[in-house]
């Protein structure tokens, strides 16, 4: 009888663990769904992090349900401990990336590294609404007339007057103008030469950004494979860059660009799409 009484006692334990891991992921799944919400219907810039909120709500209800399947069937046991294996190696390498991603885009790495002037510099493009720069290509251009002028660190100096500055981008839908007009209009007025500065606007991606770049690179007398390249960009975007960079035969370094820390949100679905993009990158590499 007594221990008759104890399995029921350690089984009634079990039931109530049970009960509140389902009641933490059913909060998890309606956080998650509010935020697929106002990412992909509220604020679409972020449809990115409402795509994957919206993954993760599935998720959680989908663990609910095999977890009650798991306390009826070793089969469901086994399914359980398979997908939180997955799981694991998942966020193992979502880590991992993202650490890269993050070193990468320090703008301390690139005062350790401590370049000396460039044979060029290349400014990737960014979103334009309308004719007036989103905060994104903002805060590159922001990065490039410091970069230029000596001002965005002082440990690293002042860049050439005489070096050419190539701008990428296209123009997209909702843009009235190019991005590279739209970062040529802005320079120009803060002072940078214009006769220094070179549109490139038949880019609509990073691949073409550089491929684009590299044939401009030509044209201007430089050596594509010698000559040594800034690329002024988003921080989160260095290191994808650079490997596409790489692609191309180019001798790069990236100079981050920083959003203003109000947009620190804005910035963390960047982040979190640039693993995405890095993987879609490897994979058309692959095939």
């Amino acid at each position: 009888m007594k221990r008759q009484k104890v399995e029921i006692a350690s089984y009634r334990g079990g039931r109530g663990t049970a009960g509140l891991l389902e009641l933490v992921l059913w909060i998890l799944a309606l956080i998650f769904a509010v935020g697929a919400f106002a990412g992909l219907i509220l604020y679409t810039p972020v449809r990115m992090t409402g795509a994957i909120c919206l993954v993760l709500a599935i998720l959680c209800v989908g663990l609910i349900f095999l977890n009650r399947w798991a306390n009826m069937s070793h089969a469901g046991v086994l399914c359980r401990r398979i997908l939180l294996l997955f799981l694991a190696v998942g966020l193992i390498v979502f880590a991992v990336t993202e650490g890269f991603i993050l070193r990468a885009g320090n703008p301390a790495r690139l005062r350790e590294e401590g370049h000396d002037s460039p044979d060029a510099v290349i400014v990737l493009g960014a979103g334009v609404n309308g004719s007036r720069a989103s905060v994104v290509l903002q805060s590159r251009i922001d990065a490039v007339k410091a970069f230029l002028n000596g001002t965005y660190d002082e440990d690293l100096g002042t860049t050439s007057n005489d070096i050419p500055v190539i701008l990428s981008g296209g123009q997209g839908a909702g843009e009235d103008i190019s991005e590279a007009q739209c970062m040529y209009d802005a320079l120009v007025k803060a002072g940078v030469d214009p006769n220094r500065l070179y549109l490139e606007e038949g880019s609509t991606t990073t691949a073409e950004n550089f491929a684009n770049a590299k044939a401009l690179l030509t044209e201007l007398g430089l050596d594509p494979a010698t000559a040594k390249v800034a690329v002024v960009t988003s921080d989160f975007h260095i290191f994808r860059a650079g490997f596409i960079a790489a692609g191309e035969g180019l001798d790069t370094y990236g100079v981050p660009a920083q959003l203003p820390k109000n947009w620190w949100w804005l910035g963390a679905n960047y982040y979190v799409r640039e693993f995405f993009a890095l993987g879609k990158l490897e994979l058309i590499r692959i095939f």
